[in-house]
């Protein structure tokens, strides 16, 4: 198993669930979300960033 620090930009959602949602189903793509924060919020593009550490299987 490796970790792996990864940033990724998310579009704003109506609710905060939704964007929860939409924050997990991105960070999966990549792995296995182990921790994630919101860092900075641009209103104008309404873009979220997102910084996550993540765990992948590596195939040995």
């Amino acid at each position: 198993m490796t970790t792996h620090f990864i940033t990724a930009e998310i579009d704003l959602q109506e609710t905060p669930t939704e964007l929860e949602q939409a924050i997990t189903a991105e960070l999966q793509k990549q792995g296995e979300p182990l921790r994630w924060a919101i860092t900075s919020v641009d209103t104008e593009q309404q873009k979220a960033t997102v910084e996550a550490v993540v765990t992948t299987t590596s195939a040995e």
